[in-house]
């Protein structure tokens, strides 16, 4: 296999790993990971109130991080651990040439290692550098119920998948119990390769990819066969990028991911505010569907669903920035996305091709249109109270194109702001609308009773207190939509409902754009009811 392919646009899994987890006709078999909290702390007594509360979390062992310790006496507190731990123990004292706090001498390190190893520890975990005089020093002396996990940790990236077989060789040949390797995702897609190193090992093996960008790699571990993933308590991070042990388990449903689950996830960057998961994996577990959803932070989408191309990963909602390059990669694409140009959803067929919709545009004008109704006497005769209004877009991205699109269907005159005029009065010709620029917007008010609809991410979190539109500019409309959903009453809805417009909301958009998804992806009915449940919206919205 050519390395620099394999780098980049290689498939997660050749046909023989996807033949492994193909397990669509046999029983469903659930994972055996371990989902294991690091406890950092100043003392002894601190760190057992931590795997106190870890325990009443739902883990399954505790890593003691020895090297975090302010006030720390081997020969007494080593033993207290051990004997007053709720949990099994992974202990560890990592130094700083590996990454953690310890800066003493070597040997006195490993020598309180041997020592716990002796007083009952479950795991201890040493570097791969020091491994083998390590694990000779024990040989006959190793207690029988202790396994030594071997590690091996890159902060600056992910290797090549030669470099990782290699690397998981070398720590095999150390006389590991449990192989750790720890990588830096530059790209999400070098989480792939870490997969690929699991599926394909003949020991246990720990494979956790560091960052925003690994997450997914502390989730889907459970899939491909990881020993074990870490989570947190308390929001006390030994790692970057690890999640919450409430999230891991109650959002993303840990326990129940097995080598037959079916992936499905939302595309975009930034992607970690998004409500997503929290919707498809509440519904997913309501119904016994076999299927998880997690965040992906992608950078290059074409790059990402090449590498993801098994049947293991079978759909993905896509956002910003993601919707008119998902529009040109997708193998088909509906006629109204076509019309559109953005794809916010990606069911990947059978056959392996991509097929693309867009289901914002029905989310957002269905939401607006039911705002409105009865205020408007020309819903009567042309069906939809969005007829003869002007309706201001302000952004010409994809749910910019989504709202315009939707809007014109619906009768309405089209005019679309945005920062960059030839990006608007493309949109606009697209669509046979008017643009303007966004500077110009504070001052345009050729009629009132105007609809205003931000698809942009102005406002978003964390820089909440920006607008698009001054607030004395709103006194012209009648209703006023924004995407952004986080926060959901943002500066820009705030101002109009003080300037006595309507409002609708990003969230209002959010469940019912995601409703269409939800059917694409499972094949049976959204569980509307469900989904405004779980987003806190009340059930006549």
């Amino acid at each position: 296999m050519d390395n620099r392919e394999t780098e980049r646009n290689a498939p997660l899994l050749d046909s023989s790993a996807t033949a492994l987890l193909d397990l669509e006709n046999t029983e469903i078999k659930r994972n055996s990971s371990l989902v294991c909290v690091p406890l950092m702390a100043d003392s002894a007594d601190l760190i057992i109130a931590g795997a106190c509360k870890a325990k009443t979390s739902g883990a399954d062992l505790v890593e003691i991080r020895l090297d975090s310790l302010k006030i720390f006496n081997p020969q007494t507190d080593l033993g207290t651990l051990v004997k007053e731990c709720p949990l099994p123990t992974l202990f560890t004292y990592r130094p700083k040439w590996e990454g953690g706090q310890y800066d003493g001498d070597e040997n006195e390190r490993l020598e309180v290692l041997r020592l716990a190893m002796e007083l009952g520890a479950d795991y201890v975990d040493v570097e791969l550098q020091v491994a083998r005089g390590f694990i000779d020093s024990i040989r006959g002396k190793k207690p029988e119920k202790c396994k030594v996990i071997v590690s091996s940790h890159n902060y600056q990236k992910t290797p090549s998948l030669d470099d990782l077989s290699k690397l998981v060789a070398r720590i095999q040949e150390s006389g590991a119990d449990i192989v750790k390797i720890a990588t830096t995702a530059l790209d999400i897609t070098d989480v792939s390769r870490v997969f690929h190193i699991i599926v394909h090992s003949q020991v246990p093996l720990i494979g956790l990819v560091m960052g925003e960008r690994g997450l997914i790699s502390r989730i889907l571990c459970a899939k491909f066969g990881g020993y074990l993933t870490f989570a947190t308590v308390a929001g006390i991070v030994s790692a970057p990028g690890q999640p919450t042990i409430q999230d891991l388990l109650t959002l993303y449903n840990f326990r129940q991911i097995g080598p037959d689950t079916k992936v499905y996830g939302i595309i975009g960057k930034p992607v970690g505010h998004s409500k997503s998961p929290m919707l498809f994996n509440e519904a997913f577990k309501s119904i016994g569907f076999n299927g998880v959803y997690v965040h992906y932070l992608v950078d290059d989408i074409v790059n990402f669903l090449q590498t993801y191309s098994s049947s293991d990963f079978a759909g993905f909602s896509c956002t910003i920035p993601h919707k008119e390059a998902a529009a040109k990669f997708c193998d088909e694409v509906d006629p109204v996305a076509k019309s559109i140009g953005a794809v916010n959803c990606i069911v990947r067929r059978h056959d392996g091709k991509y097929c693309g919709y867009n289901t914002d545009y029905v989310g957002a004008i269905s939401a607006i249109e039911e705002k409105l109704q009865g205020d408007y006497t020309g819903s009567r005769l042309s069906g939809s109270p969005l007829f003869g209004r002007l309706f201001v877009v302000i952004g010409a991205g994809g749910a910019g194109k989504a709202l315009a699109y939707g809007a014109k269907e619906k009768g309405a005159k089209v005019v679309i702001a945005n920062r960059t005029y030839e990006r608007a009065k493309e949109l606009a010709d697209t669509v046979g609308g008017d643009a303007i620029t966004l500077a110009d917007l504070n001052n345009f008010h050729p009629e009132n009773n105007m609809i205003l609809a931000n698809t942009t991410s102005i406002g978003m979190q964390p820089k909440v207190e920006e607008t698009p539109i001054a607030k004395h500019a709103l006194r012209y409309y009648s209703l006023v939509f924004d995407a952004v959903y986080t926060p959901v009453m943002t500066r820009l809805l705030k101002d109009a409902e003080a300037s006595g417009a309507k409002i609708v909301t990003g969230l209002e958009m959010f469940v019912g754009q995601a409703y269409e998804q939800y059917e694409r992806f499972t094949g049976m009915p959204a569980p509307k009811e469900l989904f405004r449940k779980i987003v806190g919206m009340d059930s006549k919205i």
